[in-house]
């Protein structure tokens, strides 16, 4: 019987929220910022991301960001 080998969990936040500028990632209002939710990995927060970003298209503003929270939780085994 063949051992299955359970992936590693890294987790990933996916969040956004409206930018005050084009050039700086100053968010124009906390308390509306958009907390898509944690991912197990990279590859589903990238799923993530895109739907919210792409249904943000038209607002040049609006922004949506991918955080690896296990390399703040444990940096040492990145």
């Amino acid at each position: 019987m063949a051992e299955t080998q359970e992936k590693k969990q890294r987790l990933h936040l996916v969040f956004g929220g409206e930018l005050t500028t084009l050039t700086s990632v100053e968010f124009r209002d906390l308390s509306k910022l958009d907390i898509v939710g944690i991912f197990p990995d990279y590859e589903t927060a990238l799923t993530a991301w895109k739907s919210k970003a792409q249904m943000t298209v038209d607002n040049a503003h609006m922004r949506y960001f991918i955080v690896h929270m296990h390399r703040m939780l444990d940096p040492e085994n990145d």
